[in-house]
């Protein structure tokens, strides 16, 4: 099976745990936060390794940078 270049990333492969892990703890939230928080914090986690994954197929060394600060932001929010 052929891995993509950016499967071979530390930080996607640590994004992609992380995501796995808040998406079993976002399960036990409460149910009155499932249209808020649960929400909010499920599309933060998740645009962590789709960024780093974007990026990775930019061109140029701008374009990659640009991606890898809104995964950070991400993170930050997450």
């Amino acid at each position: 099976m052929e891995v993509f270049q950016f499967e071979k990333l530390i930080a996607w492969q640590k994004a992609k745990e992380l995501s796995l892990a808040v998406y079993s703890l976002a399960a036990k939230f409460p149910q009155c936060e499932q249209y808020a928080l649960t929400s909010q914090i499920r599309r933060a986690v998740i645009s962590i390794p789709s960024n780093i994954a974007e990026g990775t197929g930019r061109a140029s060394i701008k374009e990659k940078n640009h991606f890898l600060e809104i995964a950070f932001g991400s993170l930050t929010e997450t």
